[in-house]
């Protein structure tokens, strides 16, 4: 079975050759993949910071680059963290890079008013 991030790199690899409409829908394929990553690392940092205090969670935001303060929850804190992780991994830099790019060209997700 194929991993979110084999798919991901794949798509990106077919993007560059790719151009219009078949260029969208390799970026709208990698995007929802880009959120169920992100869901399920979410899913599973929540699980093992789970017993952490909120204020201890704040100090590890804080020293991954992704400043908080003590108004924000666990919640958003945990969120953060999560963020400072998936943007590290070779599926959200192959996605970062492959929106980049479409970008450049003239396409996104996000329809023309």
């Amino acid at each position: 079975m194929m991993t979110t991030t084999q798919r991901i790199l794949d798509l990106a690899a077919a993007a560059t050759a790719s151009h219009g409409e078949d260029l969208v829908l390799l970026l709208d394929e990698a995007n929802e993949l880009y959120q169920q990553g992100l869901q399920d690392l979410h899913r599973e940092v929540a699980a093992r910071l789970g017993g952490l205090a909120t204020a201890d969670l704040i100090l590890a935001a804080d020293t991954a680059g992704m400043p908080c303060d003590a108004s924000q929850d666990r919640d958003e804190v945990t969120l953060l963290l999560t963020l400072a992780e998936w943007e590290m991994t070779p599926a959200s830099l192959a996605y970062t890079e492959m929106a980049a790019d479409a970008a450049r060209r003239g396409v996104c997700l996000i329809p023309e008013e």
